[in-house]
């Protein structure tokens, strides 16, 4: 083996250290799908979530039950996560697709792959830790009726909406203040935290992974709970069966999200 000259040592330390991207762009260019495909996948997932955050913000004025609007702020939140985390990354990575630039020479010195994969990790984190903020809040509003004397209002779930986006946001961060490093993945197009054996890459993949499975888990005790309790007590009194009715709908949204992030995420964290 010869030693790593003075340019391929250099580049150890940059995000370019892992995946070589001059290489990796001429043996994928050929292999890599359709940016025709990326593109009308992209499009059909942003025209998704505005027909969703449309559908919520005209349903959320009409509702005077406070538990169902402060489902709907999670649920807008959680909607809105999913439209600017697609926004974002498809903004670069679709171009790629198209250009194939050489990221060395476009970004020498990683700002945007930093960029790209902070939002990778802030748009995968953010939907878990909402998902798991949902269940708790419906666990509590069903199994703990009379434990808070109002339920939770919509500018109290807004706060803990920004609260779940402040937390994901510093935890995107943590590479660029110095523990762990984004670097560019196969095929090229992207950006995310590095699998290496060091202590400080190490540290923050364990993190992001740990706190990914803890909320998946989290949502699942919470949501197996909830229904629980809904299926005891469903069949009760005629004149609560309304207000059930609706914590059935919202525990039918909550269960298919759960299952959607589990399908999703826990294979990549595990």
């Amino acid at each position: 083996m010869e030693p790593p000259n003075g340019s391929t040592a250099s580049q150890l330390d940059t995000c370019f250290g892992v995946f070589n991207a001059s290489d990796g762009r001429n043996n994928t260019q050929k292999s890599i799908t359709s940016p025709w495909f990326s593109t009308a996948f992209g499009l059909i997932g942003l025209c998704s979530n505005l027909f969703a955050l449309c559908v919520l913000l005209s349903s959320s004025r009409k509702l005077s039950s406070r538990a169902r609007s402060s489902f709907l702020v999670f649920l807008c939140g959680l909607v809105v996560t999913d439209f600017m985390g697609l926004l974002v990354t498809a903004s670069v990575i679709i171009p790629y697709h198209f250009i194939k630039f050489a990221w060395a020479k476009v970004d020498p010195s990683c700002h945007l792959c930093n960029f790209l994969g902070f939002s990778m990790v802030f748009f995968g984190q953010c939907p878990l830790l909402l998902g798991a903020t949902m269940a708790g809040e419906r666990f509590f509003g069903i199994n703990h009726p009379f434990s808070r004397s109002t339920s939770i209002s919509k500018r109290r779930a807004w706060s803990i909406v920004g609260l779940v986006w402040g937390f994901s946001c510093l935890l995107g961060l943590l590479p660029v203040l110095g523990l762990g490093r984004y670097t560019l993945q196969y095929p090229g197009s992207w950006c995310f935290l590095t699998l290496l054996p060091d202590t400080g890459n190490a540290v923050f993949c364990l993190l992001f992974a740990l706190l990914g499975i803890f909320s998946v888990l989290l949502s699942f005790i919470f949501n197996t709970v909830s229904v629980v309790t809904l299926c005891r007590v469903y069949h009760d009194r005629e004149s609560v069966q309304r207000r059930r009715d609706s914590e059935v709908e919202m525990m039918v949204q909550l269960v298919g999200i759960m299952i959607i992030a589990t399908i999703c995420w826990m294979p990549l964290l595990v």
